[in-house]
């Protein structure tokens, strides 16, 4: 939460005139943000194969601003944390080569990316799961949404020893991430089914 006094310091400039909250400056952690508009995690489904692809370049260099904070589309942290067509991964070399010249793009415009990283969760199916397995959750109830025509599969619960390996391939996207030039990584996405 941002403070009242921190938030009408950066309203004034000094030449006395007011600025527009939203396009004032802030200072984000470690991170000097040119304004507080945010471009937000999209699952855009343009890669293949988990990779992200080179055109992924433009689209975030299009929607870089000097100073601007963008997070990248949610990327699986291993092969069992897929749960959607055509979006990227994290987990392999492959996939940490594909995302640097993506990074690098925002970077050179002088703009913060962040990784997304997620883990699907019994929002998964099988034709995603290594093997066709049932996809891994914290519960073997499958997803059930209102109004919905999309049928997803009773998941496998995740036995407690397993969990370990999970926390691991976290841990290990996040360290890909970095390696990717990700400024950081976030949004372990645990919404609506997906695991944290």
């Amino acid at each position: 939460m941002i403070n009242n006094t921190m938030m009408e310091e950066n309203e004034k400039v000094p030449n006395g005139k007011e600025v527009i909250p939203l396009l004032a400056p802030f200072k984000m952690g470690k991170f000097n943000l040119s304004h507080r508009i945010v471009l937000a995690p999209l699952t855009r489904t343009r890669s293949y194969n988990f990779v992200a692809q080179p055109h992924a370049a433009l689209y975030y260099s299009q929607r870089t601003t000097k100073g601007g904070f963008m997070i990248g589309e949610a990327s699986g942290i291993s092969d069992t944390a897929q749960g959607y067509p055509n979006t990227p991964g994290i987990w392999t070399k492959e996939q940490v080569e594909a995302w640097k010249p993506i990074v690098r793009a925002v970077h050179e415009k002088g703009g913060i990316f962040f990784c997304q990283l997620w883990h699907a969760g019994r929002v998964s199916n099988y034709v995603y799961q290594p093997d066709g397995q049932a996809p891994v959750s914290s519960t073997n109830k499958p997803v059930q949404k209102d109004g919905s025509s999309t049928k997803y599969p009773p998941p496998r619960r995740l036995r407690t020893d397993e969990i370990p390996k999970v926390v691991n391939d976290f841990r290990m996207a996040a360290k890909n991430a970095i390696e990717a030039g990700s400024n950081l990584c976030l949004a372990f996405y645990s919404s609506f089914s997906f695991k944290l």
